[in-house]
């Protein structure tokens, strides 16, 4: 088969699967389901498996950067394994924590025709109303609450082995 008899049928395919997507995506996206799942199960990736689908790699890396964390956290708990590469799994648990709460803020503060322009382009339209904004502020409380503590847990740690070190260099 010749390079121009294959053009039209990968060109067919391509059609294909955007119209199927297409008419998979007719059904409006809710974008208080959206920022709700965004502030339980955001650093699941279930907001982003709910909009995107299964398929989409940002869902997985939440996924994954939580069960790293998780990994991660628990390790330092028991003081098992490598330190330092615990401590990389804990930060990227508490990254897609963090940026959970974020988008669901984000989401939320999305005034609702640009979202409707997005991810209900054929549904009714959207009318946010108080529990968004509710949702909003605890991500708001919740999300900088994190963010400080986990701060200041870096930073203690950082200056707890900076004391031991030079308490090990006066020893010498």
């Amino acid at each position: 088969m010749t390079a121009a008899s294959q053009a039209p049928a990968i060109a067919t395919d391509a059609r294909d699967k955007r119209d199927k997507r297409d008419k998979r995506d007719t059904r409006g996206k809710s974008k208080l389901v959206t920022v709700a799942l965004a502030f339980l199960f955001g650093s699941l990736g279930a907001h982003r498996f709910y909009l995107k689908g299964p398929g989409d790699k940002f869902g997985w890396a939440h996924l994954i950067g939580t069960v790293a964390g998780a990994i991660g956290i628990a390790s330092l708990m028991v003081g098992a394994g490598n330190t330092v590469l615990n401590w990389v799994f804990a930060v990227a648990g508490g990254i897609s924590l963090t940026s959970a709460f974020l988008t669901a803020i984000v989401f939320g503060l999305r005034p609702d025709e640009k979202w409707d322009e997005r991810y209900n382009p054929h549904g009714a339209p959207t009318r946010s109303g108080w529990p968004v904004v509710i949702l909003i502020i605890l991500s708001l409380m919740i999300g900088t609450g994190l963010l400080m503590a986990g701060l200041a847990i870096s930073f203690q740690t950082f200056f707890e082995s900076q004391v031991e070190a030079a308490k090990a260099l006066s020893q010498e």
